[in-house]
């Protein structure tokens, strides 16, 4: 077993949910060899054509990995592992939202403008093998028509992406969403809330909701707010220095200010040590993917990873 490679363990966690068929009369190529290619490959940021030989041929890795990243098995294996994390008792449900700026190589420009071709197989089979309660089932992949896309834009950065996501209070990821590098952290709010979804290992319908959640002055608006008190979700979330004045202003008629927990503010540091962890990735550290549900699928391994050796 190479470094970073996967142990007999994590494997056998993985192992259930994996595809059996890939939907063509064929077979996979060995499920384990190739998961540890797209792990060295994301831990490292090889180019795909340098991969070691004992990987199997690149373009297969390469393959697998575009395909699992376009039809949602990437998604579906983080969310069997949180599902198992979360009956262990082992989610810390007290949440945290926040993005990263991720430079992009220019190796990540000239993507296709046409979409992804569709991921389903012919005759309504899928190539999956569904586990405890499957969630992730996404149609087409985003992307097509130009950059932005594709999640690349134009910010103080230069050529960068954005990575918005949330992470439990034992900083490992929830949900991840990518967009062009000068979107505002408040517009991709919702959608990180809305992308947390942990199955159930017995019955029962996925969780959602978290305890609480913590995050910075980026996030504290009011749409943000009506939408948390609208879920009945506790927050920590500091007051502007301008909305301050502008109700201090008002006086009576601005309103009590929004409640504000120093103590509960001070594990915001949980998304923040997430961040760090997955751009121990160097291929989610610097992005060198043309397309941005590769890029997407690559981040989704790096949390996957994460949460089976945490």
């Amino acid at each position: 077993m190479g470094r970073g490679d996967l142990t007999d363990a994590e494997w056998e966690r993985l192992r259930p949910f994996l595809p059996v068929s890939n939907g063509r009369c064929g077979r996979w190529r060995d499920h384990r060899q190739v998961i540890d290619g797209i792990l060295h490959r994301v831990r490292t940021g090889v180019q795909w054509r340098d991969l070691p030989e004992r990987f199997g041929p690149w373009k297969t890795v390469y393959e697998r990995h575009r395909l699992w990243s376009a039809d949602g098995t990437w998604e579906r294996l983080l969310q069997q592992a949180q599902a198992a994390a979360d009956a262990a008792g082992e989610i810390d449900w007290d949440i945290a939202v926040d993005s990263t700026i991720v430079r992009a190589h220019q190796h990540a420009a000239g993507a296709r403008i046409d979409p992804p071709p569709n991921t389903r197989v012919k005759g309504g089979r899928s190539s999956r093998t569904p586990g405890r309660n499957a969630l992730a089932k996404p149609s087409f992949p985003p992307g097509g028509g130009g950059a932005g896309a594709e999640g690349l834009g134009r910010s103080r950065g230069g050529f960068t992406s954005k990575l918005h996501l949330s992470a439990d209070g034992r900083c490992r990821p929830l949900s991840l969403v990518v967009t062009a590098g000068q979107r505002a952290d408040c517009t991709q709010f919702q959608t990180v809330l809305a992308k947390i979804r942990v199955p159930r290992v017995g019955p029962g319908r996925p969780r959602t909701k978290p305890d609480s959640i913590t995050a910075d002055k980026g996030y504290s608006n009011g749409p943000c707010r009506e939408f948390l008190r609208g879920r009945n979700i506790r927050h920590t979330i500091p007051e502007k220095t301008d909305s301050q004045a502008a109700r201090l202003r008002k006086d009576s008629r601005g309103g009590r200010p929004p409640g504000f927990d120093e103590e509960r503010y001070k594990k915001r540091n949980t998304v923040e040590r997430a961040i760090n962890r997955l751009k121990q990735s160097r291929a989610v550290a610097t992005r060198y993917d043309k397309r941005g549900y590769v890029f997407l699928g690559t981040v989704t391994v790096a949390s996957l990873a994460i949460w089976l050796r945490s």
